[in-house]
């Protein structure tokens, strides 16, 4: 074991973790400083640095065809950019008090001590895996990394091979979130049978139950079979070793391969280690320049922290790949010299699964009983352009605006093409900090290829404001739909 050195007067910056927030941190950090000022190390575990995590779905599902798609910037082009990014490698230990990190060499097992003057943490997350017997067997997957997505990949081509014919290949997906809808939709592409088992009254717990309950038939609708309410327990393997079936506690659904759609955790486990700050779901927590708490040179983005949300004033735990490259230019940016800060979320987020989009903003109803607003909501049905137009399709969206006030509190959107991006109308207007009656007066585009003469998400800003005034002469709390 060694201690690096030799670095002369320039300071030295390491970051944990090469995806999206810590290369994107490196990056920027490197255009403010010159090699001659700032040595910049990146260790990263796995094969592949600044790739498109969102991606995997798809990649898998054969809509993009090969791996490298996904790859923004490999670490070959960032070491041309004198970021010395050491592939394989794993970093162990943080010693806070000695300014260093222990890093070890996945595949030699050499480990070694790597002094920092600036720490950026960006250790992303880690699938859920739950704690029940076979959830290690073979033909278990989770989709977190590019490795997690070859691996799948493999198993898919394994099962081909092994069960024959495509209407023979069965496929469970456990969870109905969005990387369980979106893992659906790739297992049907691919030619499977796929049963989702859900343990929430709906699919999508991020949508309201009864917007998660459009998604549920449009689901059914794509001939994937949807078990609601109910939990996994144990996972049956074959004389093989290999996964046959998943079992929850009514019955057993035959598999050839399960996919973890439960969703993520922060890994943060090496941060709690060394003594850092975390929040109530397990994520990092960090100032407006996403320093961490009380601690001058260690900064941390991406999957492991936690954020403000703006709507809701609480923290909040949102793994999205749009704001770790956030977190990692305005890490990079103060690293470097500069100023940025990251001011928060409203939540925003869209999906689909074949041809139906899904797309939600701001909080759900139970959100808002949660931090103790008094809201209304609407839901109204209109279609994505003039219903005239060859094409026009349907679409429902929901909105919940608070009591008195008429502050827009979210918004959610399932319909078919044209619905999801809908939605963006609505993140702007809740960073705005809009009133669902200032919303009816902005001036979108319309054309009928393009929408109603009034855009759906107008129409319920309209039905909103109609029934804030109504909720504001008959007082208490309620909703109206």
């Amino acid at each position: 074991m060694s201690m690096s050195g030799g670095r002369g007067s320039r300071e030295r910056l390491v970051v944990i973790g090469g995806d999206a927030a810590g290369m994107s941190a490196a990056s920027q950090a490197r255009r403010m400083r010159g090699p001659d000022e700032l040595e910049i190390v990146a260790f990263e575990r796995g094969h592949f640095t600044s790739y498109s995590a969102c991606g995997i779905p798809y990649w898998v599902g054969g809509d993009v065809s090969e791996r490298d798609e996904l790859i923004a910037r490999t670490p070959e082009e960032h070491r041309a950019r004198s970021i010395d990014v050491r592939m394989r490698t794993e970093v162990t230990e943080i010693d806070v008090a000695g300014g260093r990190v222990r890093a070890r060499d996945v595949d030699s097992g050499d480990a070694s001590w790597t002094a920092y003057d600036k720490l950026v943490i960006a250790t992303g997350a880690r699938p859920i895996r739950p704690d029940m017997p076979g959830a290690d067997a073979p033909g278990v997957h989770g989709v977190q990394t590019l490795d997690d997505g070859q691996a799948l990949l493999d198993t898919l081509s394994r099962t081909r091979g092994r069960t024959g014919a495509a209407p023979e290949q069965r496929a469970v997906v456990v969870g109905a979130g969005y990387i369980g809808v979106e893992m659906a939709e790739a297992l049907i592409n691919r030619g499977f049978e796929v049963t989702v088992v859900n343990r929430g009254e709906e699919p999508m717990s991020t949508l309201d139950p009864d917007m998660g309950r459009l998604v549920h038939r449009a689901m059914e609708g794509l001939g994937i079979t949807m078990v609601n309410d109910a939990e996994v327990t144990k996972v049956l393997t074959g004389e093989d070793g290999r996964v046959r079936a998943v079992a929850t506690e009514d019955a057993e659904f035959p598999a050839d391969v399960v996919v973890l759609g439960i969703g993520v955790r922060p890994e943060t486990a090496l941060a709690e280690a060394a003594g850092l700050p975390l929040g109530v779901r397990g994520g990092l927590l960090t100032d407006l320049a996403m320093r961490v708490r009380g601690h001058e040179n260690i900064w941390a983005g991406g999957d492991c922290v936690e954020v403000l949300n703006l709507v809701s004033g609480q923290e909040q735990y949102v793994p999205l790949g749009t704001h770790a490259n956030k977190h990692g230019q305005v890490i990079g940016a103060n690293v470097g010299g500069g100023y940025a800060t990251f001011p928060g979320v409203v939540g925003t987020a869209v999906s689909k699964v074949c041809d139906l989009e899904i797309a939600r903003t701001g909080l759900r109803e139970k959100d808002a009983h949660r931090v103790g607003l008094q809201y209304e909501t609407v839901t109204i049905e209109s279609t994505s352009r003039a219903g005239y137009y060859p094409g026009a399709s349907p679409m429902t969206v929901k909105m919940l605006a608070e009591r008195r006030t008429g502050r827009l509190l979210g918004v959610q959107i399932v319909g078919r093409e044209g619905a999801a991006k809908r939605v963006d109308i609505a993140a702007v207007a809740l960073t705005a900090g809009l009133t669902v009656e200032q919303m009816t007066a902005l001036d979108l585009g319309y054309a009928p290829p393009f929408s109603p003469v009034w855009d759906p998400v107008l129409v319920a800003a309209r039905k909103a404001t109609a029934q804030v005034r109504k909720g504001a002469l008959r007082g208490g709390t309620g909703s109206t739909r």
